[in-house]
C-alpha cells in the first residue's frame, strides 16, 4: 500500500512539472507571437512604408491652382522629437523643364524619388501623369525604393498630382492639394478661399499657408514657393515680399 501511493505521488508530481512546462512553452508561444506580429502591425499603419509615427510629416506643403495659375509653396522647419534643427530648409524644386515638386518626408528620400521621376519624365517624353504612375508602381514594389519615406506633391502646367509609397497617384478635384502635418489646415483654408474672386492662386496659397504656421507646431512662416503662369514658365517668388508689394499697391 505504501509502495503504491508513493508511486502516485512521484506520477502526480511528474505531470504536474510536465503542465507547468507546458503552460510556460504556450505563454512564451503566445508572447513571441504578440512580439512578432507587433512590427508588422506597425508596418500596415506605416503610410509610406516607414514608422507609424511618419505617417504624417512634420511640415507643411501647399499647391494651389486657379485661373491658369499654379503655386507651390512649403515651410522651411525641420523638427526632430521637440527641436527645431532647421528652419530654412528648401522643400519645392524644379524637375525637368516644366514640372515643379514639393515634398514631406525625409529629405535624401525624397531627392532620390524626384531624381527617379525626373529619369521616368525623360522616358516619357514629359507626360507627367504616366511618369508619376510608373514612379509610383517602382516606389511600392522595389526592395530599395519601398523603403523610402516621403510623400510628393508635384505639377506641371496642365495638372497637380500627390503620390505616395501606397501605390497612390491622386489628381485633385478642385486644383488644391496639401500634405504634411498642417496639411488639414492650409487645406481647409486655401478651399474656402478658392471661390474668391478678387483673390488669385499665390494670394489664396500664401494666407493658406499662414493659418497653417499659426496652427501647427511643426509649421514655421520661411516659405519657399515655386510659380507656373499660363504659358507653363516656372519661376521662384517671394510669397512675403508679393504680399508686400501688393498691399502697398493697394494703399
Amino acid at each position: 500500500m505504501d509502495v503504491t501511493t508513493a508511486r502516485a505521488g512521484l506520477f502526480l508530481r511528474i505531470a504536474n512539472t510536465m503542465l507547468a512546462r507546458r503552460v510556460a512553452c504556450l505563454s512564451a508561444q503566445l508572447a513571441g507571437r504578440a512580439l512578432a506580429s507587433e512590427p508588422a502591425l506597425h508596418c500596415a499603419r506605416g503610410a509610406h512604408g516607414g514608422r507609424p509615427d511618419q505617417d504624417v510629416h512634420a511640415t507643411t506643403v501647399l499647391c494651389v491652382r486657379k485661373d491658369g495659375q499654379v503655386v507651390l509653396v512649403a515651410d522651411g522647419q525641420v523638427t526632430m522629437g521637440g527641436t527645431v534643427v532647421k528652419p530654412n530648409v528648401r522643400k519645392t524644386r524644379k524637375i525637368g523643364e516644366h514640372v515643379i515638386g514639393g515634398f514631406a518626408g525625409a529629405t535624401a528620400d525624397a531627392l532620390t524619388l524626384f531624381e527617379r521621376l525626373e529619369t521616368k519624365l525623360e522616358e516619357h517624353s514629359g507626360q507627367l501623369t504616366r511618369s508619376c504612375v510608373e514612379l509610383s508602381k517602382m516606389w511600392r514594389l522595389d526592395k530599395y525604393l519601398r523603403r523610402l519615406d516621403a510623400a510628393l506633391v508635384v505639377a506641371d502646367r496642365n495638372q497637380s498630382l500627390q503620390i505616395t509609397g501606397n501605390g497612390d497617384v491622386l489628381e485633385p478635384h478642385d486644383g488644391i492639394i496639401a500634405i504634411g502635418s498642417g496639411s488639414p489646415y492650409a487645406l481647409a483654408a486655401a478651399r474656402a478661399l478658392i471661390d474668391q474672386p478678387n483673390m488669385d492662386a499665390l494670394t489664396i496659397a500664401r494666407k493658406a499657408m499662414q493659418i497653417a504656421s499659426d496652427a501647427c507646431i511643426y509649421t514655421n512662416d520661411n516659405y519657399t514657393a515655386l510659380h507656373i503662369d499660363g504659358e507653363g514658365k516656372i519661376a521662384e517668388i517671394d510669397i512675403k515680399a508679393a504680399a508686400s508689394s501688393s498691399d502697398g499697391g493697394k494703399e
